[in-house]
């Protein structure tokens, strides 16, 4: 290491862990009629000041939970620790999937950004305060927030973080998370529709068709071997289906 020389080489001005946060909120506005699902985003509003009494950086403008790591941590765990501080919500299971270092992304010098996400039912959200340099923290639909003027880079970060989420749940089993342990098939497509408009979804006639025969789904059973069917947001009988623990290795609804 003798030869080694660090003063030759610029080092970042800065080193962060930015967290996309989504989830899907249901509205029922009629008793027989199913659900409006939309998916929402959880953003922070950035403070006036910092925490020293200094105008803050992109002040008051809306942003992803997020901050600087420390020295002895790694980006996943600082990113954590910035959503608790942030928003107070924790035990989340993030996934990294981008790191963001275009020169001129951050007023305040070379700023690389580790950027993480996840996708959880809404009620490991119902605890969110703001707190640290977050000035609020609210849920918006997705379609507001692209309308939003983000912070820094965050408008390109929430259009990656949607790839992936859509990538997740077309090629994983990750709705059964918001749906309840037995559902319908229109229950099921009206998830998969928050995040996607593919064809073979929208159309009712090849997903109530195709559907059935996926191999991770099978019928749920009365007592007597029968189907068992619900009429919980409609007149006409639905049957009932459920996830099994088939391993889902590809895309699957497609």
């Amino acid at each position: 290491m003798n030869h080694y020389d660090s003063s030759k080489y610029r080092t970042p001005d800065g080193y962060t862990a930015d967290i996309a946060v989504f989830t899907i909120l249901s509205d029922k506005k009629e008793e027989k009629a199913p659900p409006e699902m939309k998916l929402h985003m959880m953003l922070i509003q950035r403070a006036a000041k910092d925490s020293e009494g200094n105008p803050n950086f992109e002040a008051e403008k809306w942003a992803i939970p997020g901050g600087f790591i420390q020295p002895d941590e790694m980006g996943i765990d600082a990113a954590a620790r910035e959503l608790a501080e942030e928003t107070g919500v924790e035990g989340l299971h993030i996934r990294h999937f981008g790191v963001y270092d275009k020169p001129g992304r951050d007023p305040r010098g070379w700023i690389i950004s580790n950027a993480f996400y996840a996708i959880v039912p809404e009620d490991f959200l119902l605890d969110r305060t703001a707190s640290d340099d977050a000035a609020d923290v609210q849920l918006f639909a997705i379609d507001e927030v692209l309308k939003l003027d983000l912070a820094f880079d965050h408008r390109q970060i929430v259009g990656d973080a949607l790839k992936l989420i859509q990538a997740d749940m077309l090629r994983t089993t990750l709705a059964r998370n918001f749906l309840p342990d037995e559902f319908t098939l229109s229950e099921l497509q009206r998830v998969l529709l928050t995040v996607t408009d593919d064809t073979k979804i929208a159309s009712d006639p090849v997903f109530f068709s195709r559907t059935p025969k996926l191999p991770f789904l099978e019928l749920v059973l009365d007592e007597a071997g029968q189907p068992k069917k619900t009429t919980r947001h409609s007149y006409r009988p639905s049957r009932l289906y459920k996830f099994n623990d088939i391993e889902v290795i590809e895309s699957i609804y497609g």
